[in-house]
């Protein structure tokens, strides 16, 4: 004959789990480290998205160029004309520190978006001679890309420094409280990857310079340009 074994019951203890005590400093360990740690977090994930912007208004002004390079993009204005070196007056990096630097003279920074050039989401890029217009909708827009031609003459197939700024699409155009920035001389004022929140909208996202020729360019057009050697001249 089996004999069933009898099953015992357990009593719980009275004081068993936690007390209230125990559970708010629980809650207040928790909340401190989640304090420590989410300014790094805010950080870390701040300079991620102004990395990726900055990368992808690289992009917008390299397509910018190769735009402007094919035709496919209405050429900038000239906003500044160079000198003809000579040997009295030679153009090298030097003596004329200027003539290579795209600063507050040559090209001031934009107080409208007139002139602009808009680059929308879709990836379309148009010039801005009327803001409502040219680009319908604010919120499409992607970067504002403001450009000109730096010359040393006036022939067609001589080339030409092409300058460029790339803006976000937010940014704010005469506010006189927080003007567009722009870099000058030692002062620069790009735009930081490293950022602990939206970033500054008015600060240009990229600032570059190019040379931009043609196939009829002839070398001594891009040695006036660029400047000779010292003790040369362009010949």
């Amino acid at each position: 004959m089996i004999k069933r074994k009898q099953q015992q019951t357990s009593h719980p203890d009275r004081n068993s789990g936690f007390t209230i005590i125990e559970s708010l400093v629980a809650i207040v360990v928790v909340s401190i480290l989640l304090a420590a740690i989410a300014p790094v977090i805010v950080l870390s994930t701040a300079t991620r998205v102004q990395a990726r912007r900055i990368e992808l208004a690289s992009h917008a002004a390299k397509t910018f160029i190769d735009g402007v390079r094919t035709g496919s993009i209405t050429t900038p204005v000239v906003v500044s004309t160079l000198s003809t070196p000579t040997t009295g007056s030679p153009r090298n990096i030097t003596a004329t520190p200027g003539d290579y630097l795209v600063n507050t003279t040559k090209m001031p920074a934009p107080t409208s978006a007139t002139g602009l050039y808009c680059l929308r989401k879709d990836n379309v890029i148009n010039v801005i001679s009327n803001i409502s217009t040219d680009c319908l909708d604010i919120n499409n827009i992607n970067f504002f890309v403001q450009a000109g031609r730096i010359v040393q003459s006036t022939g067609l197939n001589d080339g030409y420094r092409l300058a460029i700024r790339v803006y976000r699409g937010d940014v704010e155009f005469g506010n006189s409280s927080n003007p567009v920035l722009v870099s000058q001389g030692n002062t620069k004022n790009q735009a930081s990857t490293v950022t602990g929140g939206l970033g500054n909208k008015q600060a240009p996202l990229v600032e570059m310079t190019t040379d931009v020729s043609t196939r009829f360019t002839s070398f001594q057009a891009l040695c006036q340009r660029l400047g000779a050697a010292p003790g040369r001249t362009c010949q």
